[in-house]
């Protein structure tokens, strides 16, 4: 059956008025930054969303990530939020905003040297398995501190909060508990004051939960099918 076409500039304001309602709804006032996740899309959809208003886009391959950093240039900031291999963050080094999947510190040693060769410091996340599916990467609630200690000595990336990956479950207290989990650890992360770590962002909630998600303390959401609709193939 044929339908409307997908109205990019549509979506991402409707993406964004739920987004204030959400914040509204949990009493906040504090800013939430979107993050439109371009997997699979093309260029020209890519740069309809840039028109409308999109500041950040969020790549989960390298490749994908590092051919549209090439084409679109300094049109958005960059986001790598699928799981990186250690022998490809020199492909996107010089120019990825926010990298929200550090989940072991041999990855930590290499981001700090590429970091380090071009004379820049890398902010990143880290990535925390709260619902302890063997299907997701990063690591437990209870590995966070002592990895974040030792990940302190890499002095060319700089830690800026928690990322981490709900269950596919419609189960709203499932969701909340995931959520909440990666909250209540970076409350705990905060009373130890590390001095090296700029501690500003919850990265979760995707286009099935993020509400639920800014409810529960998000102020990073990455949101793909919302904004550019599902793909036929």
């Amino acid at each position: 059956m044929g339908g409307s076409k997908i109205s990019i500039r549509e979506n991402l304001e409707l993406i964004n008025e739920r987004i204030a309602a959400a914040s509204s709804k949990a009493g906040r006032s504090d800013d939430i930054q979107l993050i439109a996740v371009t997997k699979t899309i093309d260029l020209g959809r890519i740069r309809e969303a840039i028109e409308a208003g999109a500041t950040d886009i969020g790549e989960n391959k390298v490749q994908e990530l590092s051919d549209k950093m090439k084409s679109l240039g300094t049109a958005a900031r960059y986001h790598m939020i699928g799981h990186l291999q250690t022998n490809k963050v020199k492909y996107i080094a010089d120019s990825v905003h926010l990298i929200h999947s550090l989940d072991r510190l041999s990855l930590a040693e290499e981001i700090n040297k590429r970091a380090k060769k071009i004379g820049r410091i890398i902010d990143v996340l880290i990535q925390v398995n709260v619902s302890g599916e063997d299907t997701k990467f990063g690591i437990s609630p209870a590995e966070a501190i002592p990895f974040i200690e030792s990940a302190l000595k890499y002095d060319s990336l700089k830690i800026k909060g928690l990322m981490t990956i709900a269950p596919f479950v419609e189960e709203e207290s499932i969701l909340r508990r995931t959520f909440s989990g990666l909250y209540e650890l970076g409350e705990r992360i905060k009373t130890n004051s590390y001095k090296e770590i700029d501690f500003q962002y919850l990265s979760m909630g995707m286009t099935n939960d993020f509400e639920i998600a800014i409810e529960e303390g998000s102020n990073m959401v990455r949101v793909g099918t919302g904004i550019f609709g599902k793909r036929n193939y």
